[in-house]
């Protein structure tokens, strides 16, 4: 298989019929036998109907239905471990990734890099998903060691190998990017334009974004932990230099300090900083537990390929 497709699908029913046919168009002009695989993330409307549909239309269409709704990235891990493309391209379900860009996308790969993304030069989403991904971008950037020039696109083209490479990951919090960028470094970028979105509304939304936010955060370093022990320092010396102060102004000018306001605002603040200690070690340690407990990626219920009307249930370490 020189080409396969993974697209993570959630509420997008209406948008996968379009999607099948504009694969067929671009990908059938470019390559000689391709592959979509579309991951149902136990979508609560009829998506997984319209892919069974799909596969009884389309022969190079694939689709793996999942048991439970586990995230974007674990859907896509689902994917990436049934695909058998030299080059596997991941792209959303809702055409604002354009099948017409992954010629460009692929082309890249051939030219000897091993990763290569989408740049968007402007996004047709809601400003605070800018910001959330703007933000998320330069976190990226201290704890992955990601490339200041290279921006973390949902829509990229990996080569093989390095698609074996992430897929012996097992833990329960995947994330692709922070993979990637473990595995290699040569990494590149390709200018495309954002669309709209082909139907329906987005369903990524602010708790989503946070989810994102501590994958990166806390599934790839201990950053967290450094700062928070850094600010720990801090604040133990500022009460250190701050108890002198209050000692020399007593002894040398006779004034009592304010007690109550200076205290309450004290104990609340060192407090606070505490609790996020606290909450950062907790996420680490859940985390560790859930790994240690063997918590699957994903569960596959049932796959479809093309006119076959197969159907396997498998679990995570099968596929």
């Amino acid at each position: 298989m020189e080409l396969s497709i993974v697209v993570p699908v959630y509420r997008s029913a209406a948008c996968l019929p379009e999607l099948a046919r504009r694969v067929r168009d671009e990908a059938g002009r470019h390559f000689r036998d391709y592959e979509l695989i579309l991951v149902n993330d136990d979508s609560p409307d009829d998506s997984w109907h319209v892919i069974v549909r799909l596969t009884c239309e389309y022969p190079f269409v694939l689709g793996v239905n999942l048991r439970r709704n586990v995230g974007q990235d674990n859907a896509i891990m689902a994917g990436l471990r049934v695909a058998t493309g030299h080059v596997i391209v991941i792209m959303d379900d809702d055409l604002q990734h354009d099948p017409a860009d992954i010629a460009a996308l692929c082309e890249q790969i051939q030219n000897g890099r091993d990763v290569a993304y989408a740049r968007f030069e402007h996004k047709r989403q809601a400003l605070w998903k800018n910001v959330g991904s703007w933000f998320n971008d330069r976190v990226a950037t201290i704890t992955l060691g990601k490339p200041r020039n290279i921006y973390m696109s949902p829509f990229k083209a990996i080569r093989r190998e390095v698609v074996e490479e992430i897929a012996k990951y097992q833990g329960p919090y995947p994330y692709v990017d922070g993979l990637i960028f473990t595995v290699t470094s040569n990494l590149t970028q390709v200018p495309v334009t954002h669309y709209s979105r082909f139907a329906g509304k987005s369903n990524f939304n602010l708790l989503k974004s946070v989810a994102v936010w501590l994958k990166v955060v806390t599934g790839f370093s201990v950053i967290p932990l450094r700062m928070a022990m850094i600010v720990g320092g801090v604040i133990s010396m500022s009460s250190f230099l701050l108890a002198l102060y209050y000692i020399l102004e007593t002894l040398i000018l006779g004034r009592q300090p304010a007690g109550y306001p200076s205290l309450i605002v004290s104990i609340l603040f060192i407090g606070g900083v505490q609790l996020m200690g606290i909450g950062a070690i907790g996420e680490y340690v859940g985390r560790i537990f859930m790994t240690q407990n063997s918590r699957p990626q994903f569960t596959v219920k049932e796959i479809r390929r093309g006119l076959e009307h197969r159907s396997t249930a498998r679990s995570a370490a099968e596929v």
